[in-house]
């Protein structure tokens, strides 16, 4: 499931989380000049969705970090059961933004999108280094 490839001292996932997690402020005053305050808060929701996502990936990367002698049919069964709770994570947070926040759906999907993106450029940043 993990490689435990390591980038000047922490793991790929741990800097993509970092990655995200500086986007999120950026990312909402960004939207607020551009689009209003609701749009804003809207947007900083979508980030922080994608990162809450991504600390769950690196708790279980952590996680099996830890535990070198798990064989290949344990790790597989996390990889499994982290696929899940991520998925999991995601809706009920999506669900919770839309549904009892009432924020807008747009700016919120265009956080998330955004924050995806951010994972993408940090890994192919780690790959060009290599």
């Amino acid at each position: 499931m993990f490689t435990g490839t390591r980038c000047i001292g922490i793991s790929a996932t741990l800097r993509v989380a970092l990655a995200q997690a500086g986007l999120a402020p950026v990312a909402g005053l960004v939207a607020s000049v551009v689009a209003g305050n609701e749009a804003g808060l809207a947007v900083l929701y979508g980030v922080l969705v994608a990162l809450a996502v991504s600390l769950v990936l690196v708790w279980r990367e952590r996680q099996s970090m830890r535990h070198p002698e798990w064989d290949q049919h344990r790790l597989f069964k996390l990889f499994l059961r982290t696929g899940i709770e991520r998925l999991m994570l995601l809706v009920a947070l999506l669900a919770c933004g839309l549904g009892v926040l009432k924020l807008a759906p747009l700016p919120l999907l265009l956080g998330l999108a955004l924050a995806q993106f951010a994972w993408l450029a940090a890994a192919t940043g780690r790959n060009s280094n290599n």
